[in-house]
């Protein structure tokens, strides 16, 4: 499966149960999966099953999904008005007439703003027919949804991909730096020792200690290992697809805090420290970029 964003919209009409069904699906970033269903009251029953169908093919987004129904035009005039409702109302208003001695008729601007007066007659019977055709309306707006969100994965999974070759670029030519790095300090070490003696001879093997013990101290090469091993799993994690926006968010974490431990060390390499940090600072600009791109991800 190609990696999805979570941003996406579809739409299905159809028509079912002698009426037609209009359903609308939109999407947006959440952490997890928030669902929220509007349905006509009639529909509520329904709700479990399109609840499933959303949790069958949809991981992390906040989904918000509007279904509306609309009665056919071949229906009988009548169909809409709620009779039993109306009489009870009338008998009541007759009756309230004859015990208190009222005057006054019925109003039917009033009668008709009573809560179930006007019931939809449209609403359908909520048979299994019904449902699994609801259901396979949602389904095919889902299809229709998760295309449009892979489009748009694709284009950000190909970004994330063009950046994550820069960031492995950068660790390669901080990996060369590096390789000098030992001679440099040798001489960095020779140099200021020369100052301070002030023409003192020094003994080689002591230098050398020395050297390698400043050397040890600014050594990057486990933080470029693992920097370029978090590097090409990401690359595989996009590549793969799938669910991979929680994944992402742990792996960039982690080549942060290398790219941050890289930094803390390459002060004492003078040229080759300054060279070594515009990398490694490039390479957090990167994984910062990349971050604002793996929000958007399934």
């Amino acid at each position: 499966m190609s990696v999805r964003s979570m941003t996406g919209f579809a739409q299905v009409r159809r028509t079912i149960g002698g009426g037609e069904v209009f359903l609308s699906v939109k999407t947006v970033n959440h952490r997890g999966l928030d669902v929220h269903l509007h349905l006509p009251p009639e529909l509520d029953a329904l709700e479990t099953a399109l609840r499933k169908a959303i949790k069958d093919r949809l991981a992390r987004g906040h989904v918000q999904l509007n279904l509306t129904w609309n009665r056919s035009n071949g229906s009988t005039a009548d169909s809409g008005l709620n009779r039993p409702l109306l009489e009870a109302y009338l008998a009541a208003f007759e009756q309230a007439q004859r015990e208190f001695h009222l005057p006054g008729s019925p109003d039917l601007n009033v009668a008709f703003r009573i809560p179930g007066m006007f019931r939809t007659d449209a609403a359908p019977e909520l048979t299994e027919e019904l449902e699994s055709s609801l259901v396979a309306a949602l389904e095919e707006a889902l299809n229709g949804l998760n295309c449009f969100r892979e489009r748009e994965g694709g284009e950000i999974a190909a970004e994330i991909l063009e950046r994550c070759a820069g960031i492995q670029q950068a660790v390669r030519r901080m990996e060369e730096i590096r390789g000098g790095a030992l001679p440099a300090f040798q001489k960095r070490l020779q140099e200021r020792l020369g100052e301070l003696l002030r023409g003192v001879s020094l003994e080689p093997q002591r230098l050398a200690q020395e050297a390698a013990l400043l050397a040890d101290r600014s050594d990057i090469s486990e933080e470029l290992i693992r920097l370029k091993t978090h590097a090409s799993e990401l690359e595989q994690l996009i590549r793969a697809g799938g669910e991979v926006g929680k994944k992402l968010d742990f792996l960039l974490q982690e080549m942060n805090r290398e790219a941050n431990t890289i930094l803390s060390k390459t002060g004492g390499l003078g040229d080759l420290g300054l060279t070594i940090t515009e990398r490694a600072l490039a390479v957090k600009s990167e994984i910062d970029k990349i971050r604002e791109q793996s929000l958007n991800l399934e």
